[in-house]
This record gives structure tokens, C-alpha cells and sequence, in this order.
């Protein structure tokens, strides 16, 4: 099954060198890598391997579109003969086992048609020397609010609210079933959960992958994130328009405690010292 890894970066060549390096090391070899780099010529040096594809997209905006860069990956790996389409975050490491157990999942009845979804463990900070790549496997610690089935076993779910992107196989089938993610969303948040919402209302399945490891590599955050108040609050009135209740909760209901944002019976949030879009209640 020729296999695309598909990634989108803007700034964070750092991350995507060692994510190079995590790929040399597949014990099953990408045939294509697809970067996509959005705003950012200066990536192109950072990548050298011949399997790799470099695809400028240009916004010309602060929001990262990365509905919109997936999506040119995702062509792109699609028009290059890719059968099986394998997304990792630009800060994502992938074990060695990734790419194999994703293939095997992929070509079992069972499991092709269906969202293929691997564990992702959270790294502290690197040291000085940075990340150890030969005992990477030694920090394994999935995030716990998703499934990690053992090695070798995959389980099928029904959480789809449960589906991130940072880490995910599909066909090309399957994303062309899907139709790809929404661009309606530009920045940060929901448009992941919204493409497993667009899986789910088609019937396609949700799997999660036991050995599909992927290492988050770490980079400081806001809990919430307030830096991307702006995109959540924008993102979450499209998501509600489309499906009918709210995403990320969790951080809503944190801008809210913060005094951050407002919401009113609806649930719909607004931020503090802004009028509501359009003046009136926008479901």
C-alpha cells in the first residue's frame, strides 16, 4: 500500500527536523512525505530526504489555515498514487512501528473504511542535547483521555468527540469519501472535530491503533489557550452552526471563568468588549 506522510508547518522547523529524523528511522519507509508550508519558504532547506514533496501554500494571514493545508497535502499525496494517507502534526515524532502498524490496520477489512487513530504521548522539554531518538520508546506514556489499545491490537470506538489530528491514518478512499477537512475553520480549533463529526454523519468507522505511536514533542502552552482566544471563540460558532452544540467545553468554560468571554443562554460565547457577530444570537 504506497503510504504518504502529510505535514503542515509555519515556523517550527526544529520540530519538523526531528520528525525527519523519527521518519529515517520507520522500520516501514514513507514512499512520499507531503510538507506543506504555509508562509514559510525558508522550510524547504530543512528538508533533503528524495521522498519528500514540498508544497508552498500561501495565506497571507496571522490564522494558520490548516483545514486548507491538510487538504493540499492530502491532494498532493493523493495525485502522487498515495493509497494510504498518514497525517502527523509538524511537532509530532513518529515511532519506528507508526507507519507499519497504520499500513496493517489499513489493509484489513475490518479497519480500512474506518478513521485510524494512534496514541500520542505528551514529551517533557528536551534536555540540553535535545531528544534521544534511540530511547524515545522509553518515555511511551500515552495522553490518557484516549484509548491506547497494546501493540498490535485495534479496537473500534464510537467517541468520535475523541478524534485530534495530530496523529491519524485514512485511504485515499476514505478521505475522498469524507470530502477532506472544512476550511470554514481558519486558526486554532475544531476543525478536527468537526472532520470526525463529517466521518461519523457518513458511516465511516473509528479505530484506534494499539502500537501506532506518535511523541509530541514539547512546546510551551497556555492552558486555556488564551493566545488563541480569538480562533476557538470563531471556530466554535461555525461548529455550532454545523452541528448543533458546542466544542471545546473544557476551554470555553475556562475563558469564561477567566471573565474572558461571555455566553448567554445559548451557550454562545462572546468576548468581553466585542458585540456579538451580526448583534444578535449566532446559531
Amino acid at each position: 500500500m504506497k503510504t504518504a506522510v502529510v505535514t503542515a508547518v509555519r515556523g517550527r522547523t526544529a520540530h519538523l527536523r526531528k520528525q525527519l529524523e523519527g521518519l529515517d528511522r520507520s522500520a516501514t519507509p514513507a514512499d512520499l512525505h507531503v510538507v506543506v508550508t504555509v508562509d514559510d519558504d525558508d522550510v524547504a532547506g530543512q528538508v533533503r530526504d528524495s521522498r519528500a514533496t514540498v508544497v508552498p501554500l500561501h495565506s497571507g494571514s496571522p490564522r494558520i489555515p490548516m483545514a486548507a493545508a491538510r487538504n493540499l497535502g492530502a491532494r498532493t499525496a493523493i495525485d502522487g498514487g498515495a493509497e494510504l494517507l498518514v497525517f502527523l502534526d509538524v511537532d509530532c515524532i513518529p515511532a519506528p512501528e507508526l507507519l507499519g502498524y497504520y499500513q496493517r490496520a489499513a489493509a484489513t477489512p475490518a479497519h480500512r473504511d474506518a478513521l485510524l487513530c494512534g496514541p500520542v504521548t505528551y514529551l517533557p522539554a528536551p534536555g540540553p542535547e535535545g531528544y534521544d531518538l534511540d530511547r524515545l520508546g522509553e518515555r511511551t506514556d500515552p495522553h490518557p483521555a484516549r484509548p491506547a489499545p497494546p501493540a498490535g491490537v485495534v479496537v473500534a470506538g464510537d467517541e468520535y468527540e475523541l478524534f485530534w489530528s495530530l496523529s491519524f491514518a485514512v485511504t485515499a478512499a476514505v478521505w475522498q469519501r469524507i470530502g477532506g477537512f472544512s476550511t470554514e475553520y481558519v486558526g486554532y480549533g475544531g476543525e478536527d472535530t468537526d472532520y470526525a463529526q463529517r466521518a461519523a454523519a457518513d458511516a465511516v468507522g473509528l479505530r484506534w491503533v494499539g502500537g501506532a505511536h506518535a511523541f509530541h514533542q514539547f512546546h510551551p502552552v497556555s492552558d486555556p489557550p488564551v493566545e488563541h482566544l480569538a480562533d476557538v471563540v470563531a471556530n466554535a460558532l461555525v461548529f455550532h452552526r454545523r452541528w448543533g452544540w458546542w466544542p471545546m467545553r473544557g476551554w470555553l468554560d475556562a475563558f469564561e471563568l477567566q471573565g474572558l468571554i461571555s455566553r448567554d443562554r445559548h451557550g454562545t460565547p462572546r468576548i468581553v468588549g466585542c458585540p456579538p457577530a451580526g448583534g444578535r444570537h449566532a446559531v
